[in-house]
């Protein structure tokens, strides 16, 4: 297990986990979000080949329309 930071919490994930597989896990993976790993946003296409390191932040952003 490694620890991560995600959203200012602390949560411990399985090592080698890929992005895209915690956003799966969270239930993110259907919605469309905004992600920041270490204060540099990615793009949807580096969230599966993105494997995730211990101490990594994140920030995830779910994107909402309205009006």
């Amino acid at each position: 297990m490694i620890t991560l930071t995600i959203n200012g919490e602390q949560q411990e994930v399985q090592k080698g986990l890929s992005l895209g597989s915690l956003l799966i896990n969270l239930g993110l993976s259907e919605k469309p979000v905004v992600v920041e790993l270490n204060r540099q946003a990615l793009s949807p296409s580096e969230f599966e080949e993105k494997i995730l390191n211990e101490r990594d932040e994140l920030e995830i952003i779910t994107i909402a329309a309205g009006g």
